[in-house]
């Protein structure tokens, strides 16, 4: 190899390198106050990776509520649900939360986190159009296991952190293998926040497995700037772990000027 190519195929090589940023110094271990969690920022702009806890980062959970958004977007895809208008009425049972006993569209489930809504629409997308989605999409562990109605919260799905921001880039980039239609109708309904002069478009998730696993996904449009990020932290109890999860990544993406 010559010299000049040696050095092309060093360049290539860089431009494909993603650094991480050592979190450590914006005090980012503080804010998790001893519980174990994730968190992966991915700049868009500059193709680069920060990550807290490389190694629980690669590590799968269940993805609890933040499969609303591959659910969703399957129901719309397959037509189960024309639009983002599409009601689910309310089977009359007890839920743990009052904002679930009654008539959801896909707006307000998505909105309070319905799992009853995305229970009723796993079940009519069917076990073999789930399946074959999941492998599609080669998402988490791809794995449905007894109840096409509660795979993700059961701990048969798992997906780690950084597979999440994988998926998300594809999502946003609207590089998934769905109608730019189902993709873009997703994001309009996802929760928002404004920070200064960013935005935040995330879905939240809590699971059980033993103890509570709280996530926190999506990304952040600021200026010409674009972050995909995925955040998960563990709890003794669900408060506690929710909690952790509304505040902590919020926090370490201020420190990180993302916000």
């Amino acid at each position: 190899m010559s010299k000049l190519q040696a050095i092309i195929c060093l360049a290539i090589f860089l431009s494909n390198v993603t650094f991480a940023q050592a979190p450590d110094t914006a005090g980012i271990s503080q804010l998790f106050k001893g519980h174990d969690g994730a968190f992966v920022l991915y700049n868009m702009t500059r193709n680069e990776y920060t990550r807290y806890d490389t190694q629980r980062c690669a590590e799968r959970f269940l993805p609890a509520s933040t499969y609303k958004i591959p659910n969703a977007l399957i129901g719309l895809e397959t037509g189960v649900i024309p639009d983002s208008n599409y009601i689910i009425k309310w089977d009359g049972k007890p839920e743990p939360f009052k904002e679930w006993e009654r008539d959801h569209d896909l707006k307000s489930a998505i909105y309070y986190s319905v799992v009853p809504y995305f229970q009723e629409l796993a079940r009519r997308v069917g076990r073999e159009r789930e399946q074959r989605w999941l492998d599609t999409l080669n998402y988490g562990n791809k794995t449905i296991g007894g109840a096409v109605d509660r795979f993700w919260l059961d701990n048969s799905l798992q997906i780690s952190a950084d597979e999440q921001v994988e998926f998300l880039k594809k999502f946003y980039a609207e590089q998934l293998p769905f109608s730019k239609r189902s993709m873009r109708i997703v994001k309009e309904i996802m929760s928002s926040e404004q920070h200064g002069d960013a935005i935040m478009k995330f879905k939240t998730g809590t699971g059980y497995t033993g103890h509570y696993i709280a996530w926190l996904v999506g990304y952040v449009e600021k200026g010409n700037d674009v972050y995909i990020f995925a955040f998960n932290i563990d709890g003794k109890e669900f408060n506690e772990a929710s909690g952790l999860r509304n505040e902590i990544p919020r926090e370490i993406m201020k420190r990180l000027s993302v916000f």
